[in-house]
């Protein structure tokens, strides 16, 4: 896929999630159907992966997770 599509598969799926479930829900409740919605747009998208953070050449879990990948 090419960076426009991926692009514009991201922001349909966002608004797509958006229109149906509107605001003041949880953001827990809005990734998980994103990720859903991503996922039938033929992305692979994972979530909450974790993000070490390299300190004086020592990996350390630092509890960094990034929303999805």
């Amino acid at each position: 896929m090419e960076l426009n599509s991926v692009t514009e598969a991201i922001i349909g799926a966002a608004i797509e999630v958006h229109k149906a479930l509107g605001p003041g829900l949880l953001e827990s409740t809005y990734e998980v159907c994103l990720l859903h919605e991503l996922g039938k747009r033929g992305l692979k998208v994972e979530k909450q992966v974790p993000i070490p953070v390299v300190y004086d050449t020592v990996t350390l879990d630092a509890g960094y997770r990034i929303d999805f990948l």
